[in-house]
């Protein structure tokens, strides 16, 4: 699913299912395939990392400072990159459904995230284990030139 209208291509290596807009309703294990993906875009703005510098109080100026990162090996100034690393949520929930929680969550930076960037969350499930009912999702996402910025990897329990 998209905010800003733009395309949500599912990868062509895919075998599983796309899973989309389906993440408000309670859903159980036997819902979900390993390989099943959900999508998720977003451009970010300026409101973006205001609205985030505040509720984080992270004031670096590579972020809220343009005459700064304009100096800087960057050329511009960058989102923050829980900023960016948060989008992952959106595709979570709409795997898992209501009422799943988010256990753990690894994150690799590969790459910065400008102002303007729109970032493509590419989520697919990588295993379900069962006895716990958990669920193991791994993320990319990728900015408009096709970059991959983060990769990551969570680990979510489905609601009781």
């Amino acid at each position: 699913m998209s905010t800003t209208g733009l395309r949500s291509p599912v990868p062509e290596r895919s075998s599983g299912r796309t899973i989309r807009g389906h993440g408000m309703r309670k859903k159980h294990l036997s819902d979900l395939k390993i390989g099943d993906i959900t999508t998720f875009e977003k451009t970010i703005t300026d409101a973006d990392i205001f609205a985030f510098t505040g509720i984080s109080g992270d004031f670096n100026p590579l972020h809220v400072s343009e005459a700064y990162a304009k100096n800087t090996r960057f050329k511009g100034r960058l989102a923050h990159g829980m900023l960016s690393a948060c989008l992952i949520d959106y595709t979570l929930t709409d795997m898992i459904g209501s009422g799943g929680i988010h256990i753990s969550q690894f994150v690799k930076f590969k790459a910065p995230v400008m102002v303007g960037d729109t970032i493509l969350v590419t989520s697919r499930i990588k295993e379900i284990i069962p006895v716990r009912s958990r669920v193991k999702i791994e993320s990319t996402l990728t900015n408009q030139k096709g970059d991959i910025v983060i990769t990551g990897l969570a680990e979510v329990k489905l609601a009781d």
